[in-house]
């Protein structure tokens, strides 16, 4: 599961090399995105296209959906069935993302029964891209919007210690492929979500501010040692 992550250094001249694209659009830092807001993903739109960096809501709705609201429960699609479900297995073949972050949040229970929101993140604090599908919904008077999803694993590593399951992360090296659109070969699509990164991240403890989510700001992502107490 992820339901809350960051995206907190958003400056062109470290994104458009990180990624692979030329023309970033000028984004606000986040600190607490949450599930059906606009965040901005790669993608590839059409084959021997660039990468581009475009806004898209968070909770993926299916091309056949009745309505938007289905999306609010398809925030994470599980990397085991992604490739057979039917509300994911189209987007899999060919609608397949980057979804730019710096760090996501988990919560890890406690032995007294509450809950301590973690930040898992690099070392260094760079972005770095989830595994992600996409898709695109229209209404009955021909409006589009586009949505995605994160695809999740197994925790292992320190993220094991707090939650079960956790983003799938992408080397930089696996971008190009999964970006592809023309790349429908599901055996390298599964080998490259199987070599996924994510060993070295970090767990910090922080905030119990960021379990609102309308709560924004660096305070949610300063280490809890280092903040008043929320």
């Amino acid at each position: 599961m992820c339901g809350r992550y960051t995206l907190t250094n958003v400056a062109p001249n470290l994104l458009g090399p990180l990624f692979g694209v030329d023309d970033v659009p000028l984004l606000s830092p986040r600190f607490n995105v949450s599930p059906t807001q606009d965040v901005p993903i790669v993608r590839v739109l059409s084959p021997g296209a660039p990468r581009t960096i475009e806004l898209a809501r968070w909770g993926l709705v299916p091309s056949w959906a009745k309505d938007v609201s289905i999306g609010d429960r398809m925030i994470n699609a599980r990397v085991e069935t992604a490739a057979e479900k039917p509300a994911y297995r189209s987007s899999f073949k060919s609608k397949r993302c980057l979804v730019v972050t710096d760090g996501f949040y988990e919560w890890k229970k406690l032995a007294n029964g509450k809950k301590q929101p973690c930040r898992m993140h690099l070392p260094d604090e760079k972005p770095f891209a989830f595994a992600g599908l996409w898709a695109r919904w229209k209404d009955a008077e021909g409006s589009t919007l586009d949505t995605f999803t994160i695809l999740t694993a197994e925790a292992r590593a320190a993220v094991a210690d707090v939650h079960d399951r956790m983003p799938v992360i992408l080397s930089p090296d696996a971008y190009g492929p999964w970006l592809d659109p023309d790349e429908h070969r599901l055996d390298l699509l599964q080998s490259i979500v199987d070599a996924r990164s994510g060993d070295d991240l970090v767990v910090t403890p922080v905030s119990t501010r960021v379990n609102n989510p309308r709560n924004e700001g660096p305070e949610n992502v300063r280490p809890l040692f280092a903040q008043d107490p929320a």
